[in-house]
């Protein structure tokens, strides 16, 4: 499943971010706590260079809490700073500004040695589609300023929103890498929304999401579709077709498809992470 996908404002909005960074004091990456790797922006690194930055791992509320904690702690270890949050619930976002104070300390220290006036902090808010950075802003600004929806590439435009006296955010359009190389995080971000689904076959993503909780959740993916023990030995297509029948559809696999992955979005199997820290410790 190799799956290229780069409309024309993606373009046009990575090199307004390239152009608008020296607006801005710190950059706020907003990725998935599901998959902390995957919703990356590999591009990213590159656009912003030596900026500081603050990861926010959004939907923390949906993830693995274990998971998201080792997440935290790698990040850590690597020099960057992250906050795990639920922007939906509002959960961490009184975090976001006081860590952002931490971070640019000794930049906001010299500009008063300067005897410069205090002004709120300048941040661009970034991040690939669907990761909640449109919910993440209203929540920051206390308004619905920022459109958003539960599709991938609601923001059209940049726009910057006022969060009162401390920070300023600038808002950008999500923006997705030209060509997902690696089909297994394209996968991941095929199974959390962040891509369009009229370019999957979605029972081939029910079956890695069947193959993944299998290995990762079984407990979970068990109790969820009642399935017995000798129900967990089937393979991934039988068990997509034993799950399909026990919920009513008869034949229709599609159909069942399209429901096991709008389960497993909707967090109805539980708590899951997609990315896994010993993935990369074994890199």
């Amino acid at each position: 499943m190799t799956i290229q996908w780069f409309p024309g404002h993606m373009a046009k909005a990575r090199r307004e971010v390239a152009e608008k960074l020296k607006l801005v004091d710190i950059v706020l990456e907003i990725v998935d706590a599901r998959l902390p790797i995957s919703s990356r922006n590999p591009m990213l690194d590159s656009l912003i260079q030596q900026k500081p930055r603050l990861m926010l791992l959004n939907k923390s509320d949906l993830a693995d809490v274990k998971e998201t904690q080792r997440w935290h702690d790698y990040f850590a270890s690597h020099g960057i700073h992250c906050l795990a949050i639920n922007a939906n619930q509002g959960k961490g976002i009184n975090k976001i500004t006081p860590k952002v104070k931490e971070i640019l300390a000794e930049k906001i220290a010299k500009q008063a040695a300067r005897g410069m006036k205090p002004r709120p902090v300048r941040a661009m808010c970034i991040g690939i589609p669907n990761v909640g950075k449109s919910t993440l802003l209203n929540r920051l600004a206390n308004k619905n300023m920022a459109k958003t929806g539960n599709m991938p590439g609601v923001t059209k435009g940049q726009q910057w929103l006022k969060t009162g006296k401390d920070l300023e955010l600038l808002d950008t359009p999500g923006i997705l890498w030209p060509k997902f190389e690696d089909k297994e995080i394209g996968k991941k971000l095929a199974l959390t929304g962040a891509i369009k689904d009229a370019l999957l076959h979605m029972d081939d993503l029910a079956l890695y999401g069947l193959e993944f909780f299998n290995e990762f959740y079984p407990e979970q993916l068990q109790e969820r579709y009642k399935l017995t023990d000798e129900d967990m030995t089937l393979n991934q297509v039988d068990k997509l077709m034993l799950i399909t029948k026990k919920r009513g559809f008869q034949e229709d696999y599609e159909r069942g498809s399209v429901m096991i992955v709008q389960e497993i979005r909707d967090g109805r199997l539980g708590k899951y992470t997609l990315d896994r820290v010993e993935d990369m410790l074994h890199e």
